[in-house]
């Protein structure tokens, strides 16, 4: 079926476009992402790509062109195919005016799932395995649009995030918090009866525990509420699509792997030491150690590292990488580097462990530039891997280890989809979120929606706080060399930064520099994971750093320091020196 090409609206207070060029002609292949046309709006040109791959079947509206925004320009189908497009669509002002009826707007779709022969009782529409993020989503998003829904959880629903993720870390970086605003009461006038104070960590272990079990309780409550069968156990996958869970089999019409990930291992010697830990371990360690090793300078090596700086811990996160989160925007990076270096901890970059030796209940890590490391603990942080256990009996096509998904979250086996952590594609919970939910529309309804991760935000929740949405400063030269525009602004000028002791870091913005096309935003300062939904949100919706100038922020608030980053993109920042000539 052909798929409609329109007029985009580019800005809030864009009506019309004018069509410039177009880029590709009627017959023309076209791959998704190829420059289709060149459009003008009243504050800026724009190539508008292609959302789908085929034959530029027909163009409605040419070069030269006035059109409204959302009014059909062309569209692109399959080699061959006709489309009814001989005239264009009129206004129901047009309408009016030549006195023929106004055609009502469309109801609200309404998902109806096709007639299908029943189910057997042991067969379900679709039997997600796994009960994290991607896949409690996709059991209440396949419930929600009527399907009898079947879930596969082996231990405890929430998976990584809930159990020993997201969820456990963030419970501890609030303690950090408190402990940081013990640290400047004093100079706020606040004078405790006692500067002395202890950390009791059995009760630190519990309270994390209890937040824990109210969210993966919560998680079984809406899969109970949304009539989704709940399996306990180890589910075994079959290439017929059913599921073995002990000594009971069910049988499902889609499958959804949602297994998630586990902790990733080295092998080096000495790892087998009991003073070795895991992220998942040190969630559970009830005592305080004198010294910890981070193997590991990634997001959850970091946050775990600076909760046991904050205890009085003496912290050396040791990462092969040149500097920490080597994902993220390099000055962004260096600039948390900074910040972690002032609050105690020791941060050695360029450098991985060759050795490991336990002594005397102590470990010595042997680095290969030859120096060493004594600890009393380790922390082994190096990162995640698809946890494909259960899913043996399936001839996958794989990619290092990750299950190969396409852009519907669909595997080499039609009707099984897999989404989440498994698939590598983006580690983060609420990617799996959205790969859950688009994976059983898809199962339910046929092939109908992709999954658009490019404006996934990420976030490290250290004290402060680190975000990042879109491409870096790096990725963006590569990719547009030097036609890239950067503003920032930094939190020391803000006032509720300064009232509030967090008044470091700042809000970079990169831009192109022809159609001022937002490519990626990256925060290190207070309630930067906050604000980087914002972000998020902008990119999404395709508006340009001159749409964001015309918004409004509130103050005193810490957003207004990205409003002002995107306002320095323009050279405008009221609260920035001029920029130099």
């Amino acid at each position: 079926m052909a798929v409609e090409i329109i007029m985009p609206k580019l800005g809030v207070d864009m009506q019309e476009g004018e069509i410039i060029e177009w880029k590709k002609q009627e017959g023309d292949e076209v791959k998704e992402g190829d420059i289709l046309l060149e459009i003008m709006s009243d504050k800026t040109n724009m190539e508008l790509e292609a959302e789908d791959s085929g034959v530029l079947l027909k163009i409605v509206r040419g070069a030269g062109e006035t059109v409204p925004v959302t009014e059909i320009i062309g569209y692109i189908g399959a080699a061959g195919e006709v489309v009814d497009a001989g005239t264009k669509s009129a206004s129901p002002a047009e309408l009016e005016a030549a006195g023929l009826e106004v055609p009502k707007a469309p109801a609200q779709e309404t998902v109806v799932v096709a007639d299908k022969a029943p189910l057997a009782d042991d067969e379900y529409d679709i039997v997600v395995v796994g009960g994290g993020p991607a896949g409690y989503y996709a059991a209440i998003r396949g419930a929600q649009l009527g399907g009898k829904i079947a879930i596969v959880e082996k231990s405890e629903f929430g998976g990584t995030c809930l159990n020993k993720g997201c969820i456990p870390t963030k419970t501890y970086l609030k303690n950090a918090e408190i402990l940081d605003g013990l640290k400047i009461a004093a100079g706020r006038g606040i004078n405790l009866a006692s500067t002395n104070y202890t950390i009791d960590m059995d009760k630190t272990v519990d309270f994390k525990n209890s937040v824990v079990k109210t969210l993966t309780s919560g998680v079984q409550g809406l899969l109970k509420a949304n009539k989704v069968t709940i399996f306990n156990g180890l589910g075994q996958v079959n290439p017929d699509k059913t599921v073995t869970i002990g000594s009971e089999t069910i049988k499902g019409r889609n499958i959804i792997l949602a297994t998630g990930s586990k902790v990733s291992r080295i092998n080096i010697p000495g790892i087998e030491s009991s003073l070795v830990m895991t992220s998942d371990d040190i969630l559970d360690l009830r005592e305080i150690p004198k010294s910890l090793a981070v193997m590991g300078g990634g997001v959850v090596g970091i946050e775990l590292g600076l909760v046991y700086a904050a205890y009085g811990t003496e912290v050396t996160v040791i990462e092969m990488a040149d500097r920490i989160i080597p994902a993220m925007d390099k000055e962004i990076s260096l600039e948390l580097q900074k910040i972690l270096a002032k609050k105690g901890m020791n941060i050695k970059t360029s450098v991985g462990v060759a050795e490991i030796v336990e002594n005397n209940n102590q470990l010595t890590l042997k680095l290969n530039d030859g120096s060493e490391v004594v600890a009393d603990r380790a922390l082994l942080s190096i990162g995640r891997v698809p946890q494909l256990a259960g899913l043996e009996n399936l001839d996958l096509d794989m990619d290092r280890g990750r299950i190969k998904v396409n852009e519907y979250q669909e595997t080499s086996i039609p009707g099984i989809y897999s989404p989440g952590d498994v698939n590598g594609t983006k580690m983060l919970a609420h990617a799996a979120y959205r790969m859950g939910e688009v994976a059983a529309e898809n199962a339910m309804r046929g092939n109908v929606r992709k999954a658009h991760l490019d404006f996934t935000p990420a976030a490290v929740y250290t004290h402060p706080e680190v975000a990042m949405c879109g491409l870096t400063e790096e990725q963006a030269r590569e990719q547009y060399g030097n036609d890239i525009l950067i503003g920032k602004c930094s939190f020391t000028g803000n006032g509720r930064a300064i009232a509030s002791n967090e008044a470091h870091g700042f809000v970079k913005v990169i831009a192109d520099a022809k159609y001022h096309e937002i490519l990626g935003v990256h925060i290190v300062g207070p309630v930067a994971a906050e604000l980087i939904n914002e972000a998020a949100t902008i990119m999404e919706a395709e508006l340009t750093v001159d749409d964001v100038a015309q918004s409004i922020h509130g103050h005193p608030t810490f957003s207004e320091v990205m409003y002002e980053a995107f306002l320095d993109v323009l050279g405008e920042a009221i609260h920035n020196p001029p920029k130099r000539k």
